[in-house]
């Protein structure tokens, strides 16, 4: 598996004008397990963000959660057959399937079938994700310190 992901981040400049501050392919890259690969595209460690700097936040080392108050984008590449991950984390996610089929798998046995196309809303629920198909599935996901 390999994630070409194109990352363009715009910035003002000290005249206050749009500019683009990064056009990279995303080289932070991550293999937490087998099956599975990650690449970092952006993180916040405040809400709001303090846009001022001209740090490049996507190639901080993370941790899966987001700071307090923060956020993280990432998108990840399943691989069919990936290990199995039951997790949970006290944010609320936004998830994007780019490419591809993959199950959700939440308590009791439940699952949920996502594939290209679709949306999710994880409200810091327990959850695992199944590639029982062929194919990679890649999602862009969207993490957000949340209460709880």
């Amino acid at each position: 598996m390999a994630l070409n992901i194109r990352r363009v981040v715009t910035a003002n400049d000290k005249n206050g004008k749009a500019t683009v501050m990064i056009d990279d392919i995303a080289s932070n890259l991550a293999h937490p397990r087998p099956g599975v690969d990650t690449a970092l595209i952006w993180t916040t460690d405040s809400t709001p963000p303090d846009l001022a700097g001209n740090e490049d936040l996507g190639a901080r080392i993370v941790a899966r959660a987001p700071a307090y108050r923060g956020s993280t984008f990432r998108v990840i590449e399943f691989g069919p057959g990936n290990q199995v991950d039951m997790h949970v984390t006290p944010t609320i996610d936004y998830a994007l399937v780019l490419k591809g089929e993959i199950d959700m798998d939440l308590d009791e046995g439940l699952s949920v079938h996502l594939k290209a196309g679709d949306v999710l809303v994880q409200r810091a629920t327990i959850h695992n994700w199944a590639n029982h198909g062929a194919e990679p599935c890649v999602i862009a996901f969207i993490l957000i310190d949340a209460q709880s």
